[in-house]
Parts: structure tokens; sequence; C-alpha cells
């Protein structure tokens, strides 16, 4: 029964003064009570640190008790610019006050500005704009289909893309129908066809992979993520590049957190200097504050795809576009990419120097994007995790026994040293394994 007009009146009198309370007015919430909320309402998809974050500002994240932590996951790389970041923030509020949606159904005077400028920086010709990082993995699997149905000839239903062990690119059913990460694809199957992995950093298996005429693709991090930041040997990009023009297979590059300064140069393809046929770019695209992901090919890929065949809602949205042209202009003009360069080396060098050896196997990563691998004799890497998070830094672990260090690329040395001595003093103050 629906209710009478005179009850309506009264219930939207009521929400009305409820939005009307002052901020002042709220009651502040303990971390208890965010966490205890959190854990009653929210799905339980998640294992997050204890602590509960109200600001940020650069490098530095504060909870609601007022403490302050060096932030060493950015977000897992969509804050490389810091947070809040105020020319970002600023082309976000002014294009959310001017025009923000309208789908890709019109056109917007703000698209083809942003698809000039990225296709401008990474050389491609056209871009393909996106949402969230899994759907620019979807999306270039789903180009590097077309062109081989329609371009390198492969029969109907039959193309098929290769994929590393370790791999990380999202939690869509596409996306762990590629792991071999049974907490990523155990009971969510069936799972896509097509698809067949091979081991990371490995010509020989690739070339062998490659040999069958169905492969249409080839997706990989050029430094795997969530595995722990494997880096592979200097040479497997290039030869990647070579095995795949060969075989006339389209190499896809996930750059979705390597790339954008993070590893210390714009894209980590760069540091063997090979393009991919199609890259794909998320998390800091965005700045950290919209959700921007992209895939950038030539037209020879990216013109098979017709009007009505591929798209989403949100991508290309002007509000989406104009961050996106905000964050880039960042990482081309402020030294974001020098510095996470320059940042990295110190990093590596003083963990190296100076962490307890029983306790730490190895120290390894590019730019800013690190890891430690600990012995899991000495400490687990969730353990140590909580510990420096008392001592005013926060990072996450992935896998047991490794530990990513990933902080915003505005990070300064002085910042960086503070930050190394919580890291160290942490870690070495951990009873050696007898």
């Amino acid at each position: 029964m629906l209710p009478s007009c005179r009850n309506v009146s009264k219930i939207c009198l009521k929400v009305d003064q409820l939005a009307k309370v002052p901020k002042c007015h709220r009651r502040l919430i303990s971390s208890k009570e965010a966490i205890e909320k959190e854990k009653k309402y929210a799905a339980h998809n998640y294992h997050p640190l204890p602590v509960v974050l109200t600001k940020g500002e650069g490098v530095f994240v504060w909870d609601v008790e007022g403490k302050r932590y060096f932030d060493y996951l950015s977000g897992y790389s969509a804050n490389n610019f810091g947070h809040c970041h105020p020319k970002i923030v600023k082309a976000m509020q002014e294009q959310c006050g001017k025009l923000h949606h309208v789908s890709r159904a019109f056109y917007s005077d703000v698209l083809g500005e942003y698809a000039e400028t990225i296709t401008r920086i990474f050389g491609y010709d056209k871009l393909m704009p996106m949402n969230t990082g899994v759907e620019g993995g979807d999306t270039a699997i789903k180009l590097a289909r077309k062109w081989a149905y329609k371009k390198k000839k492969v029969p109907k239903n039959e193309a098929k893309t290769v994929f590393c062990e370790d791999n990380f690119w999202g939690r869509s059913l596409a996306a762990i129908s590629s792991s071999t990460d049974p907490l990523s694809f155990e009971n969510y199957g069936p799972y896509m066809p097509g698809f067949s992995i091979i081991p990371y950093d490995d010509l020989t298996a690739l070339e062998k992979a490659l040999q069958d005429p169905l492969v249409c693709s080839f997706m990989v991090e050029p430094i795997q993520g969530e595995a722990g930041i494997r880096v592979p040997t200097h040479g497997y990009l290039r030869g990647v590049r070579e095995l795949c023009s060969k075989y006339d297979v389209l190499w896809i590059a996930d750059e979705i957190q390597t790339g954008l300064g993070r590893t210390g140069k714009r894209l980590a393809v760069d540091y063997e200097g090979v393009r991919p046929d199609i890259l794909v770019l998320g998390k800091a695209l965005g700045g950290g504050v919209y959700p921007v992901s992209a895939c950038l090919a030539d037209d020879d890929i990216m013109l098979q795809v017709e009007p009505g065949t591929h798209g989403s809602t949100f991508g290309g949205s002007p509000l989406g576009a104009r961050v996106a042209m905000a964050a880039l202009e960042v990482l081309e003009t402020e030294g974001m990419i020098q510095n996470s360069f320059k940042m990295g080396e110190i990093f590596r060098k003083e963990l190296s120097s100076k962490l307890n050896k029983p306790t730490i196997i190895e120290v390894r990563g590019k730019g800013l994007l690190n890891a430690i691998v600990v012995n899991r004799n000495c400490a687990n890497a969730w353990d140590i995790c909580l510990r420096m998070k008392e001592k005013g830094l926060i990072a996450k672990h992935t896998h047991e026994d490794i530990i990513r260090f990933a902080p915003p690329l505005c990070i300064n040395e002085e910042q960086m040293r503070e930050s190394i001595e919580i890291i160290v003093s942490t870690i070495n103050s951990i009873a050696p394994a007898k």
C-alpha cells in the first residue's frame, strides 16, 4: 500500500532536514566503529590492514584518530601523483560543474582532445576509452580476437590468447580464467575458453606457444605486480617483441600498474625500447580520483571494431577524459618519472645494505615499484605490515612472504629516508630465527 501524500511530505521533510545537518554536528566515528560497520554491511571480499583512513595529502594519509602515515601502497598505484593533487582535483571540480557525463551516444568537446593527447604521448593511432583496469584488459583481448578473425583469418571462434603464470589483471570471469591463483578462480567456473598459460620470463616456452596458428595475442605484465614485483631478465621484453612479430601475434602489454612513471620510466617497456601492439593503461590514468582506463593501438587493429560492438556507459565521459588529461599533464611536467627512478635507486640501495639478511631474502623492483621477500622462518609479511603501521607507515603484503612498497611518485628524499628508517627499524627488530 502506497503512503498517503501527507506521510510522503513528512518523509521528504525528514530527509531534507537530515541533509541540512552541518558537518560539524555529525558524530565522529572511531576506527573500531568504522571497522565493525564495514564488516557488518559490506561484503568480506578484502582483508584490509586495520587502519581507518579519512584524509590524504601528497605521500601521507591520516586515520580517524588523527595519526599520520606514509602511504606505501598508493591505492595499488592509482595514486601515483599523490593524494589530492591540486591540479587533478581542480580539473575534476571544474569539469564536474560543467558537464560530467553524456555517454558515447553523443559527442563531447573533451574526448577528442583527450584522445589526441594520450595517443601523441604514447605514439599510437587510436584510443579505446574504458573505466577500470580489468575492462581495459578485457577490451584488449576483444580487440585481438576481432583482428584475428578479420585480418589474420583465424577460423571463427578459435582464436587463442597466451598468458603467463602468476598474472593478475583483475577478477572478472575472463581475468580469473587466465589466473593460476586458486584464490581467484576456485568455485567460479566454468572458465573462458581459448586461454593458455606459460611460464613467465621464458622465451623458449613463448615461442613454442606462438607456433600455434590459432594464437592471436600474448598478454603480459612487463613486471608482475601481484605476483610480488617479479622483474624479468633483461632482454625478455625485446624477445617478446621479436617473437610476436615473427609469428604474427599481437603483443598486449598490461601496464595498468607499471605504467605512468611507476617504474622510473614512462612505461616499463621503455627499459628495453620496445613497443607493444596494444597498450593497456589504468589506475594512475585517473589520478586516483576517478576510474579511467585505456587501450591504445594503431588503426590496423583498432578500426576492426565497428560501432555498436564494444563500449562502456562511462568510458570516455567528459569527466574521465578531463581528469586523465590533468593526470597526464602532471606526469609529463612535474618530474614524476625522473623522481621515481631516483628515489627507487635510493630505496633499493638502502634496504639492500641495511636489512638483516636472515630475515629478508631479496629486495627487488624498478623505480618506485619494489618488494622485499621475507624469510618465512623468521617472520610473516602480514605481521611486519602491522608493525610498520604502528610506526607510521602502511604497506600491504602480497602472498605470505612478500611486501610491496609503492609510495606516490612525488615523495622527496627526506620523506624517503624517513620512511626507510621505519621499514629498517621494524624489520631489524625482529629476532632472527634460531
